[in-house]
């Protein structure tokens, strides 16, 4: 549907068999990122992926995070053109059961000029994971520590309790900037996690703590936090 702003919302949906899974933007060791990307959208000129909460899977001694069953993933559309507009993307993800296999699937459609919410999409959105106010957060620090191929972040961040089997990612904006699960530990109030931060030419380098995103995903709900300080 159509927004007040202009922009778009759609959504993907991905409908799994019994048992398979497919996975998160940011999928753990042992899955495969799940990705979208433009292709001949002209009258297109952004796309965000606002991502629902997703589960934490463990399997063989890896953790991974995504979706089972069925999952859709809202597209807000930043748009040049007030009318219907087509769209044309690739989606490519891994679905996995006892072995993952990575599928890349060609959609297309078109983005029409209605205003009527669709109840799928926005029972999605409402799954997002939580603000920091939303969740009664507080600030959330990083310690930063040379290790020899990269840098060594250590989290801190006061946050009542989310639920069972508290998992805490780290997450930088540039992809092609690795980060390493993350150990976690919850002391009281207090959320801390430690993980490894690795630029392509190894070393360790500068590290701006506002391209970092933490998300703590619990039984019983998530949160997102938008960097950290020192």
């Amino acid at each position: 549907w159509r927004l007040p702003n202009g922009n778009h919302m759609a959504g993907v949906r991905i409908a799994l068999a019994p048992g398979w899974k497919t996975y998160w933007r940011a999928p753990g060791e042992g899955g495969v990122p799940t990705e979208i990307r433009l292709s001949g959208a002209h009258d297109i000129t952004g796309m965000t992926i606002h991502w629902p909460r997703p589960d934490v899977f463990f399997a063989n001694g890896m953790r991974s995070i995504g979706y089972h069953d069925v999952v859709v993933l809202p597209l807000e559309f930043t748009l040049s053109d007030t009318g219907a507009v087509p769209v044309d993307a690739w989606v490519d993800l891994g679905v996995c059961l006892d072995i993952c296999m990575p599928v890349t699937v060609d959609i297309q459609g078109v983005l029409p000029v209605q205003t009527d919410r669709v109840a799928e999409i926005s029972r999605a959105l409402s799954d997002r994971p939580l603000t920091a106010t939303e969740a009664g957060a507080g600030r959330a620090t990083c310690a930063v520590s040379p290790i020899a191929d990269g840098l060594r972040v250590s989290v801190q961040v006061s946050l009542p309790p989310t639920g069972q089997d508290e998992t805490l990612v780290l997450e930088h904006i540039h992809p092609d900037i690795w980060v390493s699960e993350a150990v976690t530990r919850r002391e009281g109030g207090v959320l801390r996690a430690t993980a490894d931060v690795l630029p392509p030419q190894r070393g360790p380098f500068g590290l701006n703590r506002a391209d970092l995103r933490i998300t703590v995903i619990g039984s019983r709900m998530a949160v997102e936090l938008d960097g950290c300080t020192g």
